[in-house]
């Protein structure tokens, strides 16, 4: 902790000296205990490297040899699958000392993420970060006087990294097991409105799309909870939205940015910018030949370098996202880098309820939804009516089509029954899943006005 705080006071050079000690003990691991990283990385000179001394690594290459990647030979991709294909361990050690997540990220290839020790101590050491970053003195005396509840409302059946962190939080001592808590994103809208006036957490974290939901249950007056924090992640928020939210709640909403790669890797200000945690995390925004984006410009890509995680080494891995880095100080004071993320959005879906309503639906709630059906390897839904959806999938080696979707239809059609839809109709289109073919990203949920990406 004292060395967050002593990063964060020194500045630009403090974080740069941090990185570049950081950096050369990664490499070296690297070299030493993975086989794959030591293919890539023999030609190099001997000595100290600079990022631009290293090969970017793209999602596929690693997880295509995922055995060969990590540094530990205990762990396999057999042995990492088989753990997560029990919900039930779901937040529990892997090998006695591991935490894994999966997740499909925006270029819909499925990954496996495995993080030792150093880096879910260096998570909670960045997560106390955030939160006083965020908190006031009053907020935090609020907190205690509200037992520190907090719930969030994220995809959960799966081993994704917001349940799965949770859960870590939980088993740290007996104050978070009591008061963190989980609610499916799968929940039908009328019960979760219940529940959550029931526990009236102090913080509420979703994302911007169910928090946007929320919201107008919130004004509407059938939601009547009390937040101290909201947080919102894994989507980005239009100003509209934003506005929305934070009219109907009362209070600011603060927004992080994360990955099943590096779960704390930037968190917003009172300025709209995300500051980075540095120290531990390095980001190059680059084009798409690879080359650094000039500070002002959206970047095609960003290139994630994780400095605590030595089981699984992730130096210049493409995440994936597009940023944009501000040019100065930031105006908030906060001496950390900042930027904006112009990732996916989350556009809530209306699909036609009772007669004269229309109910939205949260696109990363269907989508986990279908992704949690056998056999599933991606997954895509196009509204293309206000009542009809199309399908696209993609199944796992060996899986057959037409087994899988009467499955993943039915698991559909039955989540929106739940949230009120009326006479729902999902429908198979045998085109694959594709990618944006301006953007190069996979939208998993496309509502109706957005263009089918082609």
């Amino acid at each position: 902790m004292v060395d967050i705080l002593r990063a964060q006071r020194e500045g630009p050079a403090g974080v740069a000296r941090r990185q570049r000690r950081r950096l050369q003990d990664l490499v070296a691991f690297a070299r030493l205990h993975s086989p794959l990283l030591r293919e890539r990385y023999e030609g190099l000179p001997p000595g100290p490297v600079t990022l631009a001394d290293l090969p970017i690594l793209g999602k596929r290459e690693l997880m295509d040899d995922f055995d060969h990647w990590v540094t530990d030979p205990t762990v396999t991709r057999t042995g990492v699958e088989a753990f997560m294909s029990d919900p039930r361990r779901i937040g529990a050690s892997y090998e006695g000392s591991y935490f894994v997540c999966q997740s499909s990220g925006t270029t819909g290839l499925p990954g496996l993420f495995v993080h030792d020790q150093r880096s879910v101590r260096a998570y909670a050491t960045l997560s106390l970060r955030i939160d006083l970053a965020w908190l006031s003195a009053r907020d935090w005396w609020a907190f205690a006087t509200r037992r520190h509840r907090w719930i969030a409302v994220v995809g959960t059946g799966g081993h994704y990294a917001g349940e799965g962190w949770m859960e870590v939080q939980r088993k740290r001592d007996r104050v978070r097991q009591r008061s963190f808590g989980v609610i499916p994103l799968q929940t039908a809208l009328p019960r979760l409105v219940t529940r959550l006036n029931a526990l009236d957490p102090a913080a509420l974290t979703s994302y911007p799309s169910e928090l946007d939901i929320l919201s107008r249950e919130q004004a509407a007056g059938r939601l009547r909870i009390r937040p101290v924090l909201l947080e919102a992640g894994g989507e980005s928020i239009a100003p509209a939205v934003r506005q929305r939210i934070e009219s109907a709640f009362g209070v600011p909403l603060r927004e992080t940015y994360s990955s099943s790669e590096f779960l704390t890797i930037a968190y917003s200000c009172d300025q709209g910018w995300l500051h980075v945690n540095s120290d531990w995390v390095i980001l190059e925004p680059v084009d798409a030949n690879g080359r650094p984006t000039p500070v002002g410009e959206p970047s095609h890509t960003v290139l994630l370098t994780h400095l605590a995680n030595t089981v699984q080494p992730l130096i210049r891995y493409d995440l994936g996202d597009s940023i944009l880095v501000q040019e100065g100080p930031c105006r908030c004071g906060d001496r950390l880098p900042a930027l904006r993320v112009h990732g996916r959005t989350g556009d809530v879906l209306r699909l036609p309820g009772v007669p004269g309503d229309m109910v939205a639906i949260a696109p990363l709630g269907l989508a986990t939804v279908a992704e949690q059906v056998e056999g599933v390897r991606r997954v895509q839904l196009l509204q293309e009516a206000p009542a009809r959806l199309l399908v696209r999938l993609e199944v796992h080696p060996g899986a057959a089509v037409d087994v899988v979707w009467p499955m993943v239809r039915q698991a559909v059609t039955s989540y929106l029954a739940a949230q009120g839809v009326t006479d729902p109709q999902v429908d198979f289109d045998r085109q694959p899943p594709r990618t944006n073919g301006t953007t190069g990203k996979f939208q998993e949920v496309i509502p109706l006005r957005s263009p089918a990406p082609t």
